[in-house]
């Protein structure tokens, strides 16, 4: 779809919801550590089967009633820095303190009015990321607002929930969890249907990403934050897109759902026209398939069946592209593939996949189909089979009277597909084990509202002489606090400038691990010693990218004891100027023929001898006085 697109025509209507981890010491309702654990590190491991529960109204919500056609089993890995909450063998306790505070001073920065009294709810999660079936959230506030360059975008909620646990492994029956991650302290971000196109989608995205680190207290890095995008386009129905990681993909995300509706749609009015229609028999057409080549029939057909679907007037709508690389048929696959089977074939791709075309026509005849007429199936165990079937004719349905809601998942190249029904309201019901929260005017006031990175940046430019770039840089940068704890030594230090520093941390460090380097090794401390020997002068700034590469193999060492390894110890001045007059009368003819402007070739020389020993800036002058010496001679 083209992005000279008049989105405002196509009646466009996107909203987001962030997700972000916070950075506290504890879990939300527990007192364990926010560790990431490596499942290696799992102590002991245990399994659960989940179903839904009805809410207090009677009510079983249909997304997660989709979770459990497939009955899984769940297994999950713990560790001794996870307890009996996780493993929800131990009631919940109180809310986290220090977790309410960070979100409360995200409310005043999207300046959203908070509840006068916090209740946690439980909302029926059964897709295993949750050990109680359940996800524990509570509403915090609302009425919000972010200033963009579209107008302002309203925020409508705030709410503070634990993060699930973090899927490991996918078997098909059953599924392994890691409950490192579970219980995690996140708040939940979700904005007013205000946006006006995908760049705006974007932008709003970027904004909320840098209030959220202007708080120094989110965690970073992937994994930390997740966007969900809510679509919807006139005539077509609200899609939430799930698990969108990079920022980047946001406007893809939303500009390719835009596309999916408007081809759906499409679909939708060429097959009213041709007066298609959906039969409701589900036939067993195994015994057409018993001496098949095909290679996944042959393997279906040792424990299961093969069944199909006849389409009335859906011949080459089926292969109808919604988005790029993606079908009609694509949808049908993904419907049925909630029942646990690997895929479905339909007439529009067939004869292929071994299947040829005798089998083909043999299938068209058994079920009647006729010019026009398009076949859906499938081979699997017969109970996986059946509900594939049953899914297919429900989006067949649905193909011919309007875009369905639904949950989907977002793909790593802008795509989505099909996660489960839109949740409804019966998902959601009172925690009973936790206590409100009583947030008072006087306590929302104590909170304090941290600078802005874009604030911070300019501080930074005008406080520490860096250019807009580098200011930028280091402002929205991991390195943050470790810049600013560096700049409180080393402020005003003729050797260790703050462009020294960031250069170093967004600069020399990210080029060091492209080249193989594990800089993971390197932490805070390390640098504080580095920069500690530069400012004392007894290794220049040329010697940071050798330390780094040395400390990096072994980070237990101290960097002063190992600068005589390094070969970074202090030299004599006159080694030096005996080096540089012995390179100049080697080449004084190259040096009276250049002039000054041998300098720069013969800098090469002189640095590679004497690199990371002496400032730079001292051996070029040193150079400098021996060429004019021998050019004046």
């Amino acid at each position: 779809m083209s992005k000279m697109i008049d989105y405002r025509e196509l009646g466009l209507k996107c909203g987001l919801e962030i997700h972000q981890q916070l950075n506290s010491k504890e879990k939300l309702f527990c007192r364990c550590p926010t560790k990431i654990r490596d499942t290696d590190e799992s102590n002991f491991e245990f399994f659960r089967y989940l179903r839904p529960t009805a809410s207090e109204m009677g009510e079983t919500d249909r997304a997660a009633l989709e979770q459990t056609k497939v009955n899984r089993k769940y297994i999950y890995k713990a560790y001794d820095s996870t307890c009996l909450v996780e493993n929800d063998e131990e009631p919940p306790r109180e809310l986290n303190k220090e977790s309410l505070d960070i979100a409360l001073s995200i409310a005043k920065l999207l300046h959203m009015v908070p509840v006068e009294q916090l209740h946690v709810m439980r909302k029926i999660v059964v897709d295993g990321s949750n050990t109680s079936g359940f996800q524990r959230t509570a509403f915090l506030a609302g009425g919000g607002h972010l200033d963009t360059s579209e107008g302002d975008v309203g925020v409508d909620v705030l709410c503070v929930e634990e993060e699930a646990a973090q899927k490991i492994e996918d078997a098909g029956d059953s599924i392994i969890y890691s409950l490192d991650r579970l219980g995690i302290p996140l708040v939940e971000i979700g904005t007013a249907p205000d946006i006006i196109s995908p760049a705006h989608a974007k932008e709003t995205a970027a904004n909320i990403g840098m209030l959220l680190r202007s708080t120094g207290k989110v965690k970073r890095g992937l994994g930390t934050i997740r966007q969900d995008v809510n679509i919807s386009i006139a005539e077509g129905a609200r899609v939430e897109v799930k698990g969108v990681q990079a920022l980047d993909l946001i406007e893809t995300i939303v500009e390719r759902e835009a596309e999916r509706q408007v081809n759906l749609l499409e679909i939708r009015r060429s097959l009213l026209e041709r007066d298609a229609s959906v039969h409701e028999e589900i036939f067993d057409v195994t015994d057409l398939f018993r001496e098949t080549e095909s290679k996944v029939i042959k393997k279906s057909l040792k424990k299961g069946k093969v069944l199909a679907v006849l389409l009335p007037g859906f011949a080459g709508h089926v292969g109808m592209e919604v988005q790029p690389g993606r079908r009609l048929g694509t949808e049908f696959s993904d419907r049925a593939k909630t029942s646990g089977v690997g895929g479905i074939f339909h007439t529009d791709e067939l004869p292929n996949y071994g299947i040829t075309e005798d089998e083909v026509a043999s299938l068209r005849d058994f079920v009647g189909a006729k010019e026009g007429d398009a076949v859906v199936m499938v081979a699997d165990k017969e109970k996986r089979a059946w509900g594939a079937m049953e899914s297919v004719l429900i989006r067949a349905k649905e193909a011919l009277e309007f875009v369905p809601e639904e949950t989907r998942r977002a793909l790593p190249d802008g795509n989505s597909a099909y996660m489960r029904p839109l949740p409804g309201a019966s998902r959601m019901y009172p925690e009973t084990d936790v206590p409100q929260v009583e947030i008072r005017k006087d306590y929302f006031d104590t909170i304090e509202i941290p600078e802005l990175l874009t604030e911070r940046a300019k501080r930074f430019s005008k406080d520490y002489g860096l250019n807009e770039e580098l200011a930028e840089k280091i402002a929205y940068s991991q390195d943050l606090t470790l810049f600013e704890e560096l700049m409180s030594r080393f402020n005003n230090d003729k050797n260790v400038t703050a462009t020294l520093i960031v250069t170093t941390l967004t600069g020399l460090v990210p080029e060091l691990k492209r080249d193989g380097v594990n800089v993971t090794n390197i932490n805070d401390e390390h640098f504080k010693q580095m920069f500690e020997i530069i400012s004392s002068g007894d290794v220049a700034k040329e010697g940071i990218e050798q330390i780094l590469r040395y400390v990096a193999k072994k980070p237990k060492v101290n960097i002063r004891d190992s600068l005589e390894d390094l070969g970074l110890t202090g030299i004599d001045t006159s080694q030096i100027e005996e080096f540089i007059t012995k390179i100049v009368e080697e080449r004084q003819d190259f040096v009276k023929e250049k002039g000054p402007a041998a300098v720069g070739p013969l800098m090469g020389i002189v640095m590679g001898e004497f690199r990371g020993k002496i400032d730079g800036k001292v051996l070029s002058e040193l150079l400098k006085q021996k060429i004019n010496e021998c050019i004046n001679t």
